[in-house]
């Protein structure tokens, strides 16, 4: 089998590594060769193009920043789908809209192309430890035929429903870990302010049932300060923003998200866009 991994930030490079480790034939290809050295020094192929790695794959995953990176590098000029053999599958891990994958779906369609929105549920350590969840829209007999490979970068797969529902599911997963830490960081500064030391209000927040459990992991960055990007800032809020985007479609309400996208938004505006999204705590904290 022939797989092709387009898009190798943070978490594409370290899923394509392990299909490497798996003793899977990868093909690569980025915007900047760059971020391909180590894997192109590990046995990886290079792709010069979008269109040449199409040409090449029976599968390619796609990891890409947001839904008009994906359009352009699926659709453009130089795009693979065009290229893309008839039968083979496109799985795109990118997180995007669900009525995006639903559009991409129909346009895998126009080529013969089987489509997968397979989003994961982890970040830069679950992505190098192989221990990411995909959450998977799509046709079942397509999951079932590509599920090892899932296996080999992450600790689970879960077929949800049709194209544009692992889209839907990874959005409800990253609206409630953008407001979890938020309201977090604003009990905390708050409780800083009225003269609780920082270790003792972490120590007894995170011991109380209301605090989301998963902030248990995110501690050490808020205690010691330490922001480097594990989920950048300014992916986290554009995941709210797509989350708003699809309740506006649906005509349903997301008031606490709109306020929430724009703290991370301001947050951005105080150059951490590329820090990790846990420094929102230090936007509210730092009054310059």
């Amino acid at each position: 089998m022939k797989i092709g991994f387009l898009g190798l930030g943070i978490m594409g490079s370290r899923m394509a590594a392990n299909l490497l480790k798996a003793g899977y034939d990868i093909k690569v290809h980025n915007r900047t060769r760059e971020k391909a050295n180590e894997l192109i020094k590990n046995g990886a192929e290079w792709a010069e193009s979008p269109s040449e790695l199409g040409a090449y794959v029976d599968v390619l995953f796609t990891m890409l920043e947001k839904p008009d990176i994906v359009e352009m590098i699926a659709l453009g000029n130089d795009g693979f789908l065009q290229n893309m053999k008839e039968g083979s599958i496109w799985i795109d891990s990118s997180t995007v809209n669900p009525s995006f994958s639903e559009r991409m779906n129909k346009e895998a369609e126009k080529s013969g192309v089987r489509f997968m929105d397979a989003p994961v549920s982890g970040s830069k350590q679950p992505a190098e430890d192989a221990e990411l969840l995909f959450l998977v829209g799509g046709e079942k007999d397509d999951f079932e035929e590509v599920k090892d490979l899932f296996l080999k970068m992450g600790k689970d797969a879960i077929h949800i429903g049709s194209a544009g529902k692992g889209s839907a599911m990874k959005i409800m997963i990253n609206q409630l870990l953008g407001q979890s830490i938020l309201a977090f960081s604003e009990s905390l500064n708050l409780g800083m302010a009225m003269g609780i030391d920082k270790k003792t209000g972490m120590d007894i927040l995170l011991k109380t049932p209301v605090t989301a459990p998963i902030i248990n992991a995110f501690r050490g960055r808020i205690e010691n300060n330490e922001y480097e990007a594990n989920f950048p800032l300014k992916h986290l809020q554009k995941d709210l923003h797509l989350f708003t985007e699809t309740a506006y479609e649906l005509g349903q309400p997301s008031p606490l998200t709109n306020t929430a996208k724009e703290v991370y938004g301001l947050a951005k505006h105080k150059n951490m866009a590329d820090l990790d999204f846990t420094a929102v705590f230090k936007y509210l904290h730092e009054k310059e």
